[in-house]
């Protein structure tokens, strides 16, 4: 998602993409029972849509 993609280069908080056409990343985000993207994972726990209050308080934004 290009939206987070570019929030989180704004706040210069370092971030891994997966592309999910890769089946090992495509695997691993299963794992997590996630079908649909964007799909984040921050300190293993996974957020399944975008959810911004939610991302700051994970990224100690606040």
């Amino acid at each position: 998602c290009t939206f987070i993609k570019n929030y989180l280069l704004d706040k210069d908080i370092e971030y891994t993409e997966k592309n999910i056409s890769i089946s090992k990343f495509r695997n691993e985000m299963m794992d997590y029972d996630a079908f649909a993207t964007p799909f984040i994972l921050i300190d293993n726990e996974p957020m399944y849509q975008i959810d911004m209050d939610k991302i700051n308080q994970s990224l100690n934004l606040n």
